[in-house]
């Protein structure tokens, strides 16, 4: 067991150096395209990458995770998978530029700002045509090359927006040209994969592919719903002031989303692997265990000290803005929602298995609505509170259903005792530093003692099994050396 254990954390970890690249991507140009671009041409460049990751769902609609559900016929599944995303692509390509001006008015950017939906298609086409090679790269763990080739994207992105704003001046549309180049240079550096896809389709083995994918359409839509919808009811019943606070302090959360999305990119493939081994399910449940509990010791952790970071001063100046440090109580609600999205990322397993893809749609479309619902009915009373509240409780009904309808269909036995006595701990350590009225150095040294306390208490508390108390004394044990004299 901890030898899958461990392959499941040594991959997660190099995923996760690409994506916390393409993650922290915005906050590194952010302050860049704030001197750069006028206000109005930075709210058009976000407002355009918001349709853009929206219609990534539409482009892809689940067939990079029906590839890899069925990548046990890699031979036939490839071929398929890559021909029809193809067709997909180019078809949906030629309905926004055919009528680019009407989607830039409907899209509220302006039809002057027509081109920029060349761009928008060009971006989604060159993105859409990786997906089934990195799909790949995955299930055939060549991690480093997935991670290799996101990063050099990253790199050629970051950089092409610095030397042509900056040094070319190219203004607004030169942020989509970055982006359009990046992406086909990583389209490029995947040329290699697509040799697999000259086979001819196999009908029988699309129409299993798609079966899979078509419900996780959506599944993703109503996701993206969970994440995104918040923001324009808050616009509707409050003000354009408190939004722009919630979303500052909202993207704090990003640290904890990454942790989620770095394990995402390893669990599936692992647990889509190893479904049919007798003990899987074990496996299954302590990695849920061990997740849960490092993520509530990260959660402790940024929870206590995401304050000091946006106050921390560089070069004479505020992280985050004070203008925006009243929104910083709604960080700890929005963390533990991105952590409960975690667990729920674990519950996946016992479907994806079963292949009972359609439940993914009825409980993505259920916490959608508990959004929508939450959000009108709190935001009135607590404001930016109230939508943070309203994402937690979208999670937690999404976890919930997802569990009970899976577990008939692929029973895991989840150490939910152990899983129970780690969040009473968690918010045991977490009740002194949030509570008592301490400031300045004496709080900090409170927070710090309590973010200690957490694995000290587990260790000792009992919390640990004895086995594994064993593989972490192992793991850090070092002979001493001989002595010679």
């Amino acid at each position: 067991m901890f030898k899958d254990l461990k392959a499941l954390g040594k991959e997660s970890l190099i995923y996760g150096l690409s994506t916390v690249g393409a993650r922290l991507l915005n906050f590194i140009l952010l302050p860049f395209y704030t001197h750069y671009l006028v206000p109005a041409d930075y709210g058009v460049v976000a407002a355009v990458f918001s349709y853009v990751a929206f219609l990534n769902i539409v482009y892809h609609y689940g067939l990079d995770q029906a590839y890899m559900r069925h990548y046990a016929d890699r031979e036939k599944a490839f071929p398929a998978a890559v021909a029809c995303l193809g067709v997909t692509t180019l078809l949906l390509t030629l309905l926004f530029c055919a009528a680019a001006p009407f989607w830039a008015g409907a899209a509220g950017i302006g039809a002057g700002n027509s081109r920029l939906v060349y761009y928008a298609a060009a971006i989604l086409l060159l993105d859409t045509a990786t997906i089934i090679p990195f799909a790949d790269l995955r299930m055939r763990h060549r991690a480093l090359r997935f991670a290799g080739v996101r990063t050099a994207s990253i790199v050629i992105n970051v950089a092409l927006n610095v030397v042509f704003l900056s040094y070319l001046g190219l203004g607004l549309e030169s942020v989509f040209l970055a982006n359009v180049i990046s992406s086909a240079a990583a389209a490029a550096l995947l040329a290699p994969e697509f040799r697999a896809a000259a086979a001819r389709v196999d009908l029988p083995v699309l129409r299993n592919l798609l079966s899979f994918a078509l419900p996780l359409l959506p599944a993703g839509l109503g996701a993206m719903a969970v994440q995104v919808l918040d923001r324009p009811i808050m616009l509707h019943l409050t003000d354009t002031a408190s939004v722009g606070v919630y979303q500052a302090n909202y993207r704090l959360g990003i640290f904890m989303m990454m942790v989620v999305t770095m394990f995402d990119q390893a669990w599936r493939p692992f647990f889509i692997e190893r479904s049919h081994r007798p003990d899987a399910a074990p496996v299954f449940a302590r990695v849920l265990t061990y997740f849960t509990v490092g993520g509530l010791w990260l959660w402790l952790g940024l929870s206590f000290f995401i304050g000091d970071l946006a106050r921390l001063r560089v070069a004479g100046v505020n992280l985050i803005h004070p203008d925006y440090w009243s929104g910083l109580g709604i960080v700890p609600v929005v963390l533990a929602a991105y952590l409960l999205n975690g667990v729920y990322v674990n519950f996946l397993a016992p479907v994806i298995i079963a292949k009972r893809t359609g439940i993914i749609l009825s409980v993505t479309l259920a916490g959608a609505a508990v959004s929508i619902g939450g959000n009108f009915a709190l935001i009135p009373v607590f404001g930016m509170y109230g939508a943070a509240w309203a994402l937690l409780l979208s999670y937690l009904v999404m976890v919930v259903m997802v569990h009970l309808r899976g577990r008939s269909f692929y029973p895991v036995p989840y150490e939910f005792g152990r899983i129970g006595a780690a969040v009473g701990l968690a918010a045991a350590c977490a009740l002194p530093a949030f509570l008592l009225p301490y400031g300045g150095p004496a709080g900090a040294a409170v927070r710090a003692a309590a973010f200690l306390a957490f694995p000290l208490l587990a260790w000792h508390g009992g919390l640990l099994l004895p086995e594994e108390k064993e593989a972490v004394l192992r793991r850090f044990s070092r002979p001493l050396p001989s002595d010679h004299s």
